[in-house]
């Protein structure tokens, strides 16, 4: 890199970038604001261009306007440790440093590589099981060998499971996701005691609450497979690792916090799982993270497949479960300039809701009516419905021009609508 290296551009581009036709519906419920993807294009005076990219509705950190403003003029080096740029504006300026030296990313994060293909999975929002079976096989066609999938007690966690293992050859892994879901360890026990029995299935992450540290000691007497919760927050990494109360983490946010966080967990043998969500770049920078961080063991989560597009020239290559950390310089791969035609977004960047009826069936007969996933979730959250009964399903209603769906949606709207015929 040339003494005197300055930025003398930075460009934010706002695209819509499509999602896979499968996933798309059920990413709809929750996550439909993903597909805005920030894109952040650094230029220095040494002609290097350096990218990086923001899900500015999913971030641990979004771009401003006065950190664009901070680094103008300045070396790009003076920059990389500094988190508060947020992501897309830090991955850009990683890229560019590194391009300017003709190094790969990963030979400047301070810490020698300790492989050369990083674990990575597949991932699946909440979705009924036969869309994560045919995810889990599209998975093993694109080379994947583990898939993560989030669990909610409104489908039937049992049945996909059953389906993924079925989807899938010998040796694959299933991890699963409940976000707190299952309460309390008097209902999570049984659960995951019940799906111990798959040798497919690998790690529960968040089943109960993070806060109930005597439920997690509970629940790591009574089963198998190991249990992950996100490092940091409450509780903090300490306490965690004084109540024995998991078995590894999950570590995401900006490159200096993710390095601190994975010395931490080496040092106490910690394995994590590493989850920088987004399409190409963001894939590229947690493969070159995986590279050097000798605890990284379990699968990446990026949800690079649940894009259409991962906006990139050339697809990461990935097999065996693994994906190859990039050896070209910076990022390593090349951003496509042709998905900024395709999928530039005018303001205002976000994607308005869609009216629907979310109607969690039961076997029973029971059935309750909300129209906000979030409402949904806090219907189950309180413990008034059952925390993961078998057969369980959520079915969405768009409106159909009736009076009986309009009459619906009103009193749903207002709060839960039980039908207990």
């Amino acid at each position: 890199m040339t003494a005197g290296l300055r930025i003398t551009e930075v460009e934010r581009i706002t695209l819509h970038v499509p999602f896979r036709s499968r996933v798309e519906p059920w990413l709809n419920l929750l996550n439909f604001q993903w597909g805005i993807v920030e894109v952040i294009r650094v230029v220095t005076d040494s002609g290097h261009v350096g990218y990086g990219e923001t899900l500015p509705h999913y971030t641990w950190g979004k771009v401003s306007d006065e950190a664009i403003e901070r680094v103008k003029g300045k070396n790009p080096a003076d920059f990389l440790s500094e988190d508060s740029l947020g992501a897309g504006l830090q991955m850009a300026l990683w890229d560019v440093t590194a391009k300017s030296l003709d190094v790969p990313v990963y030979k400047l994060l301070g810490t020698p590589k300790v492989r050369d293909w990083a674990p990575i999975a597949w991932w699946t929002t909440k979705a009924p099981p036969e869309i994560a079976a045919a995810e889990a096989a599209d998975a093993v066609k694109e080379g994947y060998f583990a898939h993560k999938f989030k669990a909610r007690p409104w489908f039937d966690v049992y049945e996909a499971v059953k389906l993924v293992s079925e989807a899938t050859p010998p040796g694959f892994k299933i991890d699963v996701d409940w976000n707190g879901l299952l309460v309390n360890a008097g209902n999570a026990i049984p659960v995951l005691s019940e799906l111990d029995k798959n040798p497919k299935v690998a790690i529960y992450e968040s089943p109960i609450p993070h806060e109930d540290i005597e439920g997690y000691q509970k629940i790591r007497k009574q089963i198998k497979n190991p249990l992950a919760i996100h490092f940091g927050g409450i509780p903090t990494f300490s306490q965690a690792l004084e109540s024995q109360m998991c078995d590894g983490f999950v570590v995401h946010n900006g490159v200096s916090d993710v390095l601190r966080k994975g010395a931490l967990a080496a040092a106490f043998n910690k394995p994590f799982w590493l989850q920088l969500v987004g399409p190409g770049l963001t894939t590229a920078l947690s493969a070159h993270l995986g590279g050097v961080l000798t605890h990284a063991q379990w699968p990446a989560i990026s949800c690079l497949n649940i894009y259409a597009d991962d906006l990139l020239v050339e697809p990461h290559t990935i097999a065996g479960g693994f994906i190859k950390v990039p050896e070209g310089p910076g990022l390593g791969v090349e951003f496509d300039e042709s998905a900024i035609a395709r999928y530039r977004m005018e303001p205002p960047y976000e994607i308005p809701e869609p009216k629907r009826i979310l109607s969690v069936r039961f076997e029973s007969g029971r059935t309750v009516h909300l129209t906000k996933i979030w409402e949904v979730w806090k219907e189950f959250q309180k413990g008034h419905l059952p925390a993961q009964e078998p057969g369980v399903r959520m079915h969405v209603t768009f409106d159909d021009g009736t009076p009986e769906w309009a009459d619906l949606f009103a009193r749903a709207s207002e709060s839960a609508v039980y039908d207990l015929t």
